[in-house]
């Protein structure tokens, strides 16, 4: 529907809606089946990394009270195997479907050689930098925790990434998103998107253990809206950089909220726990939404 879609670097969606980045991995993952990914406006795929990696211990999901809790890891293929195979069949199957591939890495060299090969592919419309991955050569401090790592690393992305366009995916596990955000854009990136998981424990009283195998783990669901679109209103303020807001979205209100706040679009992760359909039935909800608060077209709401 006309009114519903949005435009974005590199991006002409139908609707604002995609998954988050893992939801439905590459296309192939559980629930996936029950997805019609052609009433999306995007689909981003699960983070790749240069070789395959088995992720966290198990168990690496939990289903909260009021969120999810995950400490799944980075487990994935490597990057050649999604290249050649996943990237293909998903493009196949969803011919004219925005795909938006993320990127992961342990070093500067290893986030270009996964950008640059999934660019070369010329299967992908964009490319999302996951900056929430381990530095190893600090410490195993996150990239996206310090504004001039975060420009050295888009910066060295663009370099490779060809025409497509790159936005980061910023962490809120920082003290002034702003300044990543600021960082992203000295660096050259198209776009942001923001939030990734709060980094969260939870205990369970009975075992004494930790509900996730890792121990801690990224926390995500409807508690963390309004911490979301703070930080998406504050990054819009910050800079000029289209934005792919997420956190806690489950109905056509947060998309509203969170595009009123200066999201361009939006991503959803933990309401396909609830719903495996639920950025189809958003979608469904948002037109009559729009009439009641007299929104013409969510492209009106863009900055």
């Amino acid at each position: 529907m006309e009114r519903l879609a949005v435009n974005l670097p590199g991006l002409k969606m139908q609707n604002p809606l995609m998954p988050a980045s893992g939801t439905f991995g590459f296309g192939d993952a559980f629930g996936a089946q029950q997805v019609n990914f052609n009433q999306l406006g995007a689909f981003v795929l699960k983070t790749t990394t240069p070789q395959a990696t088995t992720g966290n211990p198990q168990p690496q999901v939990a289903k909260l009270f009021d969120g999810v809790m995950n400490s799944v890891g980075l487990t994935n293929p490597g990057v050649a195997v999604v290249a050649q195979q996943k990237l293909p069949a998903l493009r196949k199957a969803h011919p004219y479907l925005p795909l938006i591939a993320s990127v992961g890495g342990a070093s500067v060299n290893q986030y270009q050689q996964v950008a640059r090969t999934l660019a070369a592919t010329g299967l992908i419309n964009a490319l999302e930098i996951n900056v929430s991955c381990p530095n190893v050569a600090h410490g195993g401090m996150a990239f996206g925790t310090d504004p001039k790592v975060v420009e050295k690393v888009t910066a060295a992305v663009k370099e490779v990434s060809g025409e497509v366009p790159v936005y980061v995916k910023l962490t809120p596990n920082v003290t002034d998103i702003t300044e990543i955000a600021r960082g992203a854009e000295a660096g050259g990136a198209d776009g942001v998107s923001l939030i990734n998981t709060l980094l969260g424990l939870h205990i369970d009283i009975k075992t004494r253990k930790p509900v996730l195998g890792n121990g801690m783990g990224g926390y995500s669901g409807p508690a963390v809206k309004p911490l979301a679109v703070r930080m998406v209103y504050q990054v819009a303020q910050a800079t000029r950089l289209p934005i792919i807001g997420m956190g806690g979205i489950q109905t056509a209100a947060d998309v509203i909220e969170f595009m009123m706040a200066g999201a361009s679009a939006v991503a959803v992760g933990a309401a396909h726990f609830r719903d495996a359909n639920v950025c189809a039935h958003i979608a469904v909800d948002l037109p009559p939404l729009m009439d009641q608060l007299g929104i013409r077209a969510l492209s009106d709401l863009q900055r």
